[in-house]
């Protein structure tokens, strides 16, 4: 196959395979299942669309082709031929004309709200809950689950299998529950929705280093969250923090694909209307007087940003401290490294550089490209750039992102021409 047209097709999957998966749990009641379905739908694609071409509307292509499936599945199983029967006369709307439109089809959406509180459920440990999200409404494969909770591959693997399996054992119910079973989710769920909205905002793998369909689904159902729970200020803090995130998607890439930094970024081009909803939800937040959770602590953290008229406005003292103290709820290596750039922005780039090379100790952590891709940002504004560019390098090397490998390069390369200068004279004592 044509890889132009395999990559093609592996963007158009990234995109649908959610809401695919969704409906089609919704239709089977069985995630093992319903992504074995909409798998098999998408090896069709493979092998028809390099002869047919791709369709005007591939989701909706998609999306008929996996409920025709999923019906031709049940009714040679025998099982429920009414429910069957009804569902397929429901479906002949696909028949001629299909019309399929993401994230904007709202029952579709709610397909895709109760999938995740089915995968949320309780039943499941957290880290099985937070896998089989990453696989099922993030597309993302095994290794790249692995990279993102920073775990050995088999072990994900096994993770998944197993959690499906729970789920059918026990006939967890698709559904969105209430009271007292609502609020012993809630906790995984806003994390679920918090990894889905940073999948679209920093693509993992792919081709391209966003993903905004996967960031307005997420804010969707945060919304929506946000109004079955008005009591948690948690849920209010994780709506600003995609709120004030999202402000800035016009801005994070060139019309080429690749990123431009926070730094780079033109302020003036931000969403200033979801910078106000999220002003406004992060006020809701702390209006309950309660110690700040972890997504009130970020969206303070994005809120110092998005109130700074320019990068060199930004009050990175302000921001040290929200931090740490999300370090101290939140301990991980991960947000360690961010800690580290708050420092040295805050207080010098050499105090930044002392917390990277401890968690450069961490063997999780040596495989997560960002870490030697903030080591080298740091060496190079420290002046040592054969270092930095060594840095760089090695980011771009285990880096799964083919937008994110090509800035890492350009940075690299920007290093290359520097350091046979001024190092060079120091070495040679001029």
């Amino acid at each position: 196959m044509d890889s132009h047209v395999y990559r093609k097709v592996d963007a158009i999957w990234r995109m649908e395979s959610p809401m695919i998966i969704a409906v089609l749990t919704r239709m089977v009641r069985d995630i093992g299942l319903a992504e074995d379905l909409a798998q098999d739908v998408m090896l069709t694609a493979l092998q028809k669309w390099p002869e047919i071409g791709i369709p005007d509307n591939p989701g909706a292509w998609l999306m008929a082709s996996a409920k025709r499936r999923a019906i031709d599945m049940m009714r040679r199983t025998k099982v429920q031929q009414q429910k069957y029967e009804e569902v397929g006369r429901s479906f002949d709307m696909f028949d001629e004309q299909p019309e399929w439109s993401g994230a904007s089809d709202g029952a579709v959406g709610d397909d895709l709200l109760r999938l995740i509180f089915m995968t949320c459920h309780p039943i499941l440990s957290r880290e099985a809950r937070l896998s089989l999200t990453l696989r099922l409404l993030c597309g993302l494969t095994t290794d790249e689950i692995a990279r993102a909770l920073l775990a050995a591959e088999p072990t994900i693997a096994q993770r998944i299998v197993r959690a499906k399996r729970t789920l059918r054992d026990a006939r967890a119910e698709f559904q969105i529950p209430e009271g007292s079973e609502l609020k012993e989710r809630l906790e995984t769920v806003m994390e679920v929705i918090y990894l889905l909205f940073n999948e679209g905002y920093t693509a993992t793998t792919g081709t391209s280093w966003i993903r905004p369909l996967l960031c307005q689904e997420a804010l969707r159902m945060g919304r929506i969250l946000e109004e079955l729970t008005k009591e948690e200020p948690e849920i209010h803090g994780l709506v600003a923090l995609m709120e004030l995130q999202s402000s800035r998607f016009r801005t994070r890439v060139h019309s080429s694909g690749e990123p431009i930094l926070l730094q780079d970024q033109n302020r003036g081009l931000w969403d200033h209307l979801l910078i106000r909803r999220g002003m406004t939800a992060l006020e809701r937040a702390k209006s309950f007087g309660l110690p700040f959770g972890p997504y009130t602590l970020q969206a303070s953290i994005s809120a110092c940003h998005a109130e700074a008229r320019t990068a060199e406005d930004t009050d990175w003292i302000k921001i040290a401290p929200l931090y740490e103290a999300l370090s101290r709820v939140l301990p991980s290596p991960v947000v360690e490294l961010n800690r580290a750039v708050a420092i040295a922005m805050a207080f010098g780039v050499e105090y930044g550089l002392q917390i990277v090379e401890q968690l450069e100790t961490i063997k999780a952590m040596q495989e997560y490209h960002l870490l030697p891709s903030v080591k080298g940002d740091f060496l190079e504004k420290l002046g040592r750039n054969n270092e930095a560019y060594q840095a760089y390098q090695y980011a771009a090397s285990i880096t799964q992102n083919d937008q994110e490998r090509v800035l890492l390069l350009k940075r690299a390369a920007r290093c290359k021409r520097t350091f046979h200068g001024p190092e060079l004279k120091n070495q040679l004592g001029l």
